[in-house]
């Protein structure tokens, strides 16, 4: 896409970012959307040191193309070991989440990192410039796994957001998107860019059970509920363990009995061990119309016609 800065910022070839899901985006995922034209995030919330410097390696490989890492910064100890390892691995792109944006970000430009931070609201999108980073992410609550506080839809969110920016900031928009059609939606409204989770995690080359992709195939519309508020909003599948979590969070437990049940190693259960009934599987509301698990370069044809087709209908619209 010509004069796009998203594409211009990474050096790639569509402005389609796949989001450093927990457990789904490996090497595998990141290095196949970087192949096609996209930019592929490792997830590394989910991977100690040794892990994420293997996943690392071999995704440079894998792929010619620049790609990255997201690094969730709230608990900050791992959050700068990781960091530790990126710049030792040289990774061109960090998206930083879950945390101040000023946290790493002049490290990481000192290493000559493009830095991202992902943001729900326009409050934090402006600490998010006053910081430097070179983009922002607005995520809306239809997102899967942990959101934030406002609860604010990707829509209202761009379009709030898009003229309190300089403009030469790049913004991503991510939350519910999944196809060309909504990818269009979201440009017509001032985004310079997508990151998406849910239907990459729904790819052949995804880190996430086979049994997992069955089940989320088969999903139907308001089976994922953002619950959780009082230790941090969380959209999970309604399965045993989300309908578990949810009635504990309207029972109005503490946060602390909350996380006591929430547990460490649910996520893991259930996205990447299979167990769809009693593990955590986070996950957007757009999986209701993600209905099969195609390649990546399948999904990025298929994204990109969509788009070109719809852009192509709307430029013909008057009123």
């Amino acid at each position: 896409m010509e004069n796009n800065s998203v594409c211009k910022l990474f050096g790639i070839k569509y402005p389609i970012i796949a989001g450093g899901m927990v457990w789904c985006s490996s090497w595998q995922l990141a290095a196949a959307v970087s192949n096609e034209g996209g930019l592929g995030l490792i997830g590394s919330a989910s991977m100690n040191t040794d892990v994420l410097r293997e996943h690392i390696q071999k995704c440079k490989k894998a792929t010619q193309k620049p790609f990255g890492v997201n690094v969730a910064i709230n608990i900050r100890a791992k959050a700068e070991d990781h960091i530790k390892i990126i710049l030792e691995e040289k990774v061109p792109v960090v998206f930083t989440s879950a945390g101040s944006p000023k946290l790493f970000t002049k490290e990481l430009h000192e290493h000559g990192v493009i830095v991202v931070h992902v943001v729900p609201s326009l409050k934090l999108a402006l600490k998010c410039v006053e910081a430097g980073v070179d983009a922002i992410v607005a995520e809306g609550f239809e997102a899967g796994g942990h959101n934030g506080m406002e609860e604010t839809a990707t829509l209202p969110l761009i379009h709030h957001i898009r003229p309190n920016l300089p403009k030469e900031m790049p913004l991503i928009a991510a939350g519910g998107i999944a196809s060309g059609r909504s990818i269009a939606a979201v440009f017509a409204i001032g985004a310079d860019g997508v990151q998406i989770g849910t239907r990459f995690a729904l790819t052949k080359e995804s880190g996430a059970a086979q049994a997992t992709k069955d089940r989320l195939v088969a999903a139907k519309e308001g089976e994922t509920v953002l619950t959780m508020k009082v230790a941090g909003p969380t959209r999970l599948l309604q399965n045993s363990f989300g309908k578990k979590m949810r009635e504990l969070s309207d029972s109005g437990v503490s946060k602390d009995e909350l996380m006591a049940v929430y547990g460490k190693h649910n996520t893991r259960r259930g996205l990447h061990e299979g167990d769809v009934e009693n593990g955590e599987i986070d996950i957007g509301q757009v999986v209701a119309d993600c209905n099969d698990i195609p390649s990546v370069a399948e999904l990025m044809v298929s994204l990109v016609a969509e788009f070109n087709e719809t852009t192509t209908k709307m430029a013909a619209l008057k009123m």
